[in-house]
């Protein structure tokens, strides 16, 4: 390791060459209280950032373990250190000047949601923060006193005044921790309370708009039907009353604009830990929570959709199912067989975003066309079975149909934001209609080992590019990977680490033996012990990843157009 005043003199000594003399600054430099590391250096000024980290090491970082002994508390550590330093550096990016992206600082740009980031990681209390910079040139001449400012003045106060446990508002660093114990208690305790879901009295759930994640101000705060109101005592912050929501079939429903999407939303983004401030901190959902869409035109790769649809015209397998184009019902049959496959055990449904002809068939259609004409076996008639025989929940916002009041176990009707326990009211409402489903056969047997072989051609490739195109598409060599209809990923960083999980799935985990659960469940637990560092094997970790769940991971890896599996 080289010290900070090497560091200097090579930058005096590089001083107004050509910029691919920046490169000779790559290495580690010692600062004392924390090690420099220059880890990819820019090509010119004009292209992507270098990469820098800053390594601190736990007796002089500071932080007690019991901030960071669960990995849920490191890594909401991590997300308060990281936006720790993000306020300071913003500061002072671009007080170096030059062309291009010279004088650039920049960190993870952490939202609403605590995610776990490869911008921070600790380990056994030691520091890594990643980080990015623009090294400033004139043109493409470096300008080396401009890069000394950067890295021996703004730097050295960002990273002292956010990064050590002495220099912090340790009050706020404890809070956090505090929040996320209480958040992870709720979620250790809804299975054994019967419940799927938990939103608290008070919440704040609409949004300040429709591209804010920030609360709305003056919205009406959350109040629960004293029929579902459940109390709990957490940690830290003591008694807390809100609702329940229970396993099973849960139907929301009542008129436009008066809250049935917004709830639907605040519970879909509950899977995640919320910081404080954001009105939905708790706002808790079964962690395996999928929202279940129709996708139509995604590519499916031999699904089982047999429960939902079978006996088409044209004779195609449905226990294999497979198209480059699906449709409506296709695609909605597909994404839930393939939720249940990544472990999910509750289903989150919109009928605004539905195949209507997978969600339901009502009597007058089932007279003029009989069951034996019609391929497709609703979801209506699948939702009892799915939860008695597969343990999978469902919450489901219904504004036009009443035919789920047959099946539901429990209606909510929102009203002015808050919501009305009416099942009651609508189960007598229902009794003088038909039923319109709720079969009471069991679920159907399916076909659900899967076990992908690789994509030969992407292994032959010598350099496999990725891009990423926010959080709606990526990019894996020249395969383009739709995901715009996974609502549940919230970060641009969350799409680039699928890029490199696609990746390192189809080069080092597919082998036709292993199933796509097993493949899911060695991802997990990698992840888990080394973080999505381990991803890359040379050492060169991008600094702007964010891990995803694996309900996300599954569904890049199904919607990979060139996905195969072992005959």
């Amino acid at each position: 390791m080289q010290s900070a005043i090497e560091l200097r003199n090579k930058l005096k000594s590089i001083d107004h060459k050509g910029y691919p003399a920046y490169k000779e600054l790559k290495g580690q430099y010692d600062f004392q209280d924390y090690v420099l590391s220059v880890d990819h250096v820019q090509g010119d000024p004009f292209a992507s950032p270098s990469r820098l980290s800053v390594h601190i090491k736990a007796q002089k970082a500071g932080f007690s373990p019991e901030l960071y002994d669960s990995l849920e508390k490191r890594v909401t550590l991590q997300d308060h250190l990281t936006r720790l330093f993000a306020a300071r550096i913003s500061g002072g990016s671009f007080q170096a000047k030059g062309s291009g992206k010279s004088g650039l600082l920049t960190v993870s740009r952490c939202g609403q949601q605590v995610l776990e980031r490869t911008a921070m990681r600790i380990k056994n209390g030691d520091l890594i923060l990643r980080f990015e910079a623009g090294f400033p040139a004139n043109g493409r001449t470096i300008n080396a006193r401009e890069l000394e400012k950067m890295l021996f003045t703004i730097l050295p106060d960002c990273v002292r005044s956010s990064l050590f446990y002495a220099r912090i508002d340790r009050q706020k660093a404890v809070q956090a921790i505090r929040l996320c114990e209480d958040q992870q208690y709720i979620r250790q305790k809804l299975p054994e309370m019967g419940l799927c879901a938990f939103i608290a009295d008070g919440s704040i759930l609409p949004r300040e708009s429709g591209v804010s994640e920030k609360p709305m101000k003056g919205a009406v705060p959350f109040r629960s039907p004293e029929s579902l109101k459940v109390t709990m005592k957490l940690p830290n912050k003591g008694e807390i009353s809100g609702m329940g929501i229970p396993k099973g079939i849960t139907l929301f429903v009542g008129g436009g604009y008066h809250g049935k999407s917004t709830i639907l939303q605040a519970l879909q983004n509950g899977v995640y830990n919320h910081i404080a401030g954001d009105g939905r901190e708790f706002v808790i959902t079964d962690s395996s929570a999928w929202k279940l869409r129709a996708e139509d035109g995604r590519s499916i790769s031999g699904v089982d959709i047999s429960p939902f649809i079978k006996d088409l015209p044209n004779g195609k397998d449905t226990v294999h199912f497979s198209t480059e184009d699906a449709s409506g019902s296709t695609s909605q049959a597909a994404n839930l067989m393939e939720s249940i496959e990544s472990g999910s055990n509750l289903l989150l449904i919109d009928e605004d975003t539905s195949a209507t002809n997978f969600m339901i068939r009502d009597q007058l259609m089932t007279q003029v066309i009989t069951p034996g004409e019609e391929p497709i076996t609703p979801f209506i008639s699948r939702v009892k079975s799915l939860y008695r025989d597969r343990g999978v929940s469902s919450v489901i916002v219904a504004g036009s149909s009443g035919s789920y009041f047959h099946v539901a176990d429990t209606i909510i009707q929102m009203k002015e934001y808050i919501p009305v326990d009416i099942t009651l009211k609508a189960k007598e409402a229902a009794s003088a209609y038909p039923v319109m489903g709720g079969e009471e056969e069991a679920f159907p047997v399916y076909q659900d080992k899967r076990c992908p072989i690789p994509d030969m051609m992407l292994k032959k490739e010598e350099r496999i590019k990725i891009k990423t195109m926010g959080t709606g598409e990526l990019l894996l060599a020249r395969e383009s990977v739709e995901l715009r209809y996974l609502e549940q990923l919230k970060d641009t960083e969350q799409t680039a680490a699928l890029a490199y999980l696609l990746k390192y799935v189809q080069l080092k985990l597919l082998d036709g033996r292993k199933d796509l659960k097993q493949i899911g469940e060695l991802l997990e637990q990698q992840l888990d012990r080394d973080g999505l560092e381990s991803l890359f094997e040379h050492g060169d970790v991008s600094a702007a990843l964010a891990r995803p769940r694996k309900q996300e991971i599954l569904a890049c890896v199904n919607r990979y157009r060139k996905l195969r599996f072992a005959k």
